[in-house]
């Protein structure tokens, strides 16, 4: 079987630092214990998961070394160095775990530098294929008091010198995208954005005009796009009203698929930038992730599903 009849191939492929990635990744956040802190219920599962992964056509991989911490890079390591070549690994630089497991922002040209070097040794690689800075202008991560630019041009410098290949940007605004594209060329963008959120829908656009990947987080909502899920759970405002429930529900039974596939599908159709990078600790639930690279939806369905929110900016 050929990397392009794979399920995570299904939905084509983008261009990443002379890679051709499949559309549908992987994200490492939910491989270590709950809450992205400490080690897996289950190692070889962790691992079978990575490795499962990569055998259904996943050739991105996306990770941080505050993931644990720690954790996901080690996991990674053992289940796939050395690591083949069409394999793409994003890490993430700019935030720290203290011991009450709180996300706090480094972003200090001293402190990226350290990361950097850090997330080099716990994958074993002397470069990293792309490196996102994690700011805080998304609103889930306070803003670190280190200049932005200084930030952008500490990493830009590693790049220079070879330890990074392409740089990118997490939780950004539009003029924080262009401000940084000033400085050095930007290959990718990780934002918050999924089927209730569109706060980045501008910052999407500029990627899908300008050539750059655009990597959404939470893609299924962390969790809220689910069926029969406990509404008392979910901050006021924030869930799937009565209708959207229906509309979604409706969709998934018509293409007999569930509905995460179906939310995870918009996402790859409502732009040709998305990279989609759905995470789980569950061999079963990686196999319906990715899945759902194969699953088609009509242009009706997917104005449908785009109305749920109307897009900010």
């Amino acid at each position: 079987m050929t990397s392009d009849s794979r399920p995570a191939a299904a939905a084509g492929h983008l261009p990443i630092g002379g890679k051709h990635v499949a559309r549908l990744g992987f994200g490492a956040m939910q491989l270590p214990g709950p809450g992205a802190w400490g080690p897996p219920a289950d190692r070889d599962v962790a691992v079978a998961v990575l490795r499962t992964a990569c055998e259904l056509g996943v050739d991105y991989v996306d990770t941080a070394g505050f993931y644990g911490p720690n954790v996901a890079n080690d996991l990674i390591r053992e289940a796939l160095c050395p690591y083949p070549d069409h394999v793409l690994i994003g890490t993430k630089v700019g935030v720290v775990r203290d011991e009450w497991r709180s996300w706090n922002a480094a972003t200090s040209p001293r402190q990226l530098r350290d990361q950097v070097e850090e997330t080099l040794s716990e994958l074993g690689v002397d470069r990293l294929d792309l490196v996102y800075l994690r700011v805080g202008g998304d609103g889930l991560l306070l803003p670190d008091e280190v200049p932005f630019d200084e930030s952008v041009g500490a990493l830009a410098e590693l790049r220079g010198k070879g330890l990074i290949g392409e740089l990118g940007l997490s939780g950004v605004t539009a003029g924080q995208l262009e401000a940084a594209r000033a400085v050095v060329p930007i290959a990718a963008v990780q934002n918050r954005f999924h089927l209730l959120d569109r706060g980045s829908a501008d910052v999407v656009r500029i990627c899908a005009g300008d050539g750059i990947v655009f990597t959404p987080y939470f893609p299924l909502a962390a969790g809220m796009l689910r069926p029969g899920l406990d509404k008392s759970s979910i901050p006021h405002g924030m869930g799937l009203t009565g209708d959207q429930e229906a509309t979604l529900g409706r969709i998934a039974r018509e293409h007999h698929v569930s509905w995460p596939q179906v939310a995870l599908a918009w996402l790859l159709a409502y732009s040709p930038a998305t990279l989609v990078i759905p995470g789980t600790g569950s061999v079963a639930h990686l196999r319906e992730n990715v899945a759902a690279a194969g699953l088609v939806l009509t242009a009706a369905e997917v104005d449908e599903l785009t109305s749920f929110v109307q897009d900010e900016h």
